[in-house]
């Protein structure tokens, strides 16, 4: 009610104040959009007019204490569920801005992702040894029976630890980081033979053009102020969505090098200059550039699905992979871009179906019922049939319980026919295709 009796003005000033703030302290507009934002406003406008902000002392000393008691306590929640549904060990090392090696280590469940802890490893040998010691230790820590999978990057000291921890913990899956496996995807299409050359005169035209003032200005009033570079989460990820841009701005760049303020500056009667003016009014460029974009693009997207935010499981996006493969062999119909074909799906297959093709992932989707019977509907017995394998090689690797197998096997047969005390309920056969397992608790 007392929100009714406000005016529209008063609303805006308010919101000023906070723009202000934003604006002043540099602080990143999606800080808005934060629950926490949200729930501190909340609480501000809950206390009234009075409130007096936290002082620098107080956020620096026992209010910092207070936060880390509460972060705290908030472990006991996900230790539950660490314990109900099993959980994933993540881990991810970074260099900071002095040198120093660090490596975090991340939990993630139903019930979210908790940060664990972060250790400096820059005294350390990273072999696979000391690596899997690491992660074994927070394995031990989580507890064995919790953890189904260990998710690092692809680096062979991080694949030979994954090895070497699975052989020391028999019941543990351990699994490369798919965004990791996508980018590295991405560098070896573009260190092929027939990419190297465009994606190296790109970058010499972007460069020369970012170098100087006049010829930038005069590409932004083609480009309609936009610019060409864009940068993205990953080095080789920028590298394309940048060749994206130019492709996208080709009209405008052979318009800018041959007008007159091209022709007019004395870059244009240099041999850099020459060099980038040929490369761009060359249809041979333009042409590998779209060929790199169709081998590229649709990776991209499954890029962006799995570094964004909405992270989904993993049987979704080996389905986003394996329509991404569709459109990459669409792309390249005629006969003489065969070739050229067979080496990007070579990489692919190596990178992804090698690496990515991972059991646990199988059973996954065997245990949705919303993507499992659309499959055995569709008539893709095959398929079925392999998830089903995946679903007992899983069962067969995390429980030793011959006994406890046989049982947990027989309800799997029950739940491939649609039969038992669950399915003879209507509400969870309608829901059967709309509701997430991962949901469902």
């Amino acid at each position: 009610m007392e929100t009714c009796t406000k005016t529209k003005a008063q609303r805006e000033y308010v919101n000023k104040q906070w723009a202000m703030w934003f604006y002043e302290c540099g602080v990143p507009f999606n800080a808005i959009s934060s629950r926490q934002f949200q729930i501190a406003c909340e609480a501000t406008a809950q206390y009234g007019s009075g409130y007096v902000p936290p002082s620098f002392h107080e956020l620096r000393e026992p209010l910092l204490q207070e936060c880390v008691k509460e972060t705290s306590l908030l472990r006991k929640d996900h230790e539950q569920a660490w314990k109900q549904y099993g959980c994933t060990l993540m881990s991810d090392g970074w260099t900071d801005r002095r040198g120093h090696h660090l490596i975090n280590f991340l939990v993630n469940s139903p019930e979210g992702t908790f940060f664990l802890e972060s250790i400096d490893a820059s005294s350390e040998q990273h072999d696979a040894t000391m690596i899997a010691n690491l992660l074994e230790k927070r394995v031990e820590e989580i507890g064995k029976d919790n953890v189904v999978q260990v998710v690092t990057d692809n680096g062979a000291n991080y694949k030979a630890a994954g090895k070497l921890l699975m052989e020391r913990i028999p019941t543990l899956f351990w699994s490369p980081c798919a965004a990791h496996c996508i980018d590295l995807m991405l560098e070896e299409i573009g260190n092929l033979k027939e990419f190297k050359k465009p994606i190296a005169q790109a970058k010499r035209v972007t460069t020369f053009i970012y170098r100087h003032g006049r010829l930038l200005s005069a590409m932004r009033e083609k480009t309609g102020g936009l610019d060409l570079v864009r940068p993205a989460a990953t080095r080789f990820a920028t590298c394309f969505l940048t060749l994206k841009s130019l492709y996208k701005h080709k009209d405008a760049l052979r318009a800018l090098f041959t007008s007159d303020v091209w022709i007019d500056l004395k870059l244009a009667r240099t041999e850099a200059g020459d060099r980038v003016c040929n490369i761009v009014l060359s249809k041979e460029f333009w042409s590998l550039v779209e060929d790199c974009l169709k081998a590229s693009a649709p990776l991209i997207i499954v890029l962006r699905v799995v570094d964004g935010d909405e992270q989904p499981a993993m049987p979704e996006v080996a389905a986003l992979m394996d329509h991404a493969k569709e459109r990459i062999k669409l792309s390249f119909p005629t006969q003489n871009k065969q070739c050229l074909l067979k080496k990007v799906m070579d990489i692919i297959e190596r990178r992804w179906v090698r690496q990515m093709d991972h059991p646990l992932y199988g059973a996954a989707l065997y245990l949705n019922p919303g993507k499992y019977f659309a499959i055995k509907e569709k008539g893709d017995l095959r398929r079925a049939a392999d998830l089903r394998c995946c679903f007992l090689d899983v069962l067969a690797k995390m429980e030793n319980n011959a006994n406890l197998r046989s049982k947990i096997d027989a309800q799997a047969l029950q739940y491939e026919a649609k039969a038992g005390v669950i399915f003879s309920n209507i509400l969870a056969n309608e829901n059967l295709a709309s509701k997430s397992p991962r949901k469902s608790s």
